[in-house]
């Protein structure tokens, strides 16, 4: 049986008529940027994130520049970054003119290490950005004991982790400022890009605000340095579609995840970490296997698609190599990224489906 490591097309046929017809209602008001459709959206997501606002952006990469700039953070800060991540978690220093300074990650659930962090915490360290990375939330309380204790704010990457909690909390609210991507992989994705940061702090947001659209309070009138990324009146429009799906989307992730922590049984595999204090939107279900490749060879064979997502740890990066980091600085990372094998996890998978992944795994036994 053939299972595409990600298919969009189930969903977005499903939802066909309802998005063309939120297109249609944009195209007819003619407010392609922010408008009506986008404050609709951002009241709506920040309801369903329990945020108590919510700013719409152009992308997830641009949510993380926007809350670097409305923390203050510039030339000659330092911000912490976890070693394995995507590229735009690192980029939220160094679009700041900040340098990001790189730290290892729990083996247990690709978060940022406490012990890492905190060593590499100097003077100039101004921020922290944690990455609930794979959908799986980061044990905050001592990365938040460690930014009390030197004065740091905390961003949170929630690109992966729409919906996720930590002790009950949604993330993104439990450090200063948290973003959000939308683009269409995404747990919730839209028909393009997108993003939204959310903050407990009603003044960062006014921050992040203004500086979405030219530093402009109003037309001709620029208040402070700014930047153009808004938020797309169409993109609001389909996730505005699509938001209300999101539990059910979740909540099958779950149960596959579920299935694939059960039934796998292959030898030296090392499966994801569940911990009782954080509730994971499984954005990724994604293993460790010391012969990852082999094993994804294996599979490809069976018809199961699978993805290496971040075969390269950030500090290896080619366009970070200025920053001096050799191999063997993140052992963790970088063991991350020799072995991590992401599976198919999207919520419109048969049944049938997660069994032939979980039984083309299992087999791997018998043929290597």
């Amino acid at each position: 049986m053939k299972v595409p490591f990600l298919d969009l097309k189930p969903q977005h046929d499903a939802l066909r008529e309802e998005i063309l017809a939120a297109f249609a209602r944009v195209y007819d008001r003619r407010q392609f940027c922010l408008g009506a459709e986008v404050e609709a959206f951002e009241a709506e997501f920040a309801a369903a994130m329990g945020a108590g606002a919510a700013v719409g952006v152009s992308n997830g990469t641009t949510a993380l520049q926007l809350a670097a700039n409305a923390l203050g953070i510039g030339p000659g800060d330092e911000v912490i970054v976890p070693a394995f991540s995507f590229i735009a978690s690192a980029w939220t220093a160094s679009h700041a003119g900040a340098r990001p300074v790189f730290a290892d990650i729990d083996p247990a659930t690709f978060g940022l290490d406490p012990e890492a962090a905190a060593r590499a915490v100097t003077p100039k360290t101004r921020a922290i950005v944690v990455v609930h990375l794979f959908g799986q939330p980061v044990e905050m309380a001592p990365l938040l004991d460690l930014a009390k204790r030197h004065d740091l704010r905390v961003i949170e990457d929630c690109a992966q982790a729409h919906g996720a909690r930590w002790r009950g909390h949604p993330v993104g609210l439990v450090g200063d400022i948290g973003t959000f991507s939308f683009y269409p992989t995404k747990n919730l994705g839209g028909c393009g890009e997108g993003g939204a940061v959310v903050s407990r702090h009603g003044e960062l947001l006014d921050r992040v605000r203004l500086a979405r659209a030219h530093g402009s309070p109003e037309r001709y009138r620029h208040t402070s340095i700014g930047y153009n990324h808004r938020m797309e009146g169409l993109q609001a429009a389909a996730l505005r579609v699509k938001l209300p799906h999101l539990g059910r989307w979740t909540e099958r992730r779950r149960v596959i995840a579920d299935r694939y922590l059960e039934g796998i049984r292959l030898q030296d595999t090392l499966l994801p970490a569940r911990k009782p204090e954080a509730e994971s939107v499984w954005h990724q279900f994604t293993l460790r296997h010391p012969r990852r490749d082999a094993l994804r060879a294996h599979l490809a064979e069976t018809g199961i698609g699978t993805d290496l997502i971040y075969p390269v740890p950030l500090p290896h990066q080619p366009c970070y190599h200025d920053l001096g980091y050799n191999p063997g600085d993140f052992p963790v990372a970088e063991k991350a990224a020799a072995r991590c094998l992401s599976l198919p996890i999207w919520p419109e998978m048969a049944d049938e489906q997660v069994e032939a992944v979980v039984a083309a795994i299992n087999a791997f036994a018998a043929v290597r």
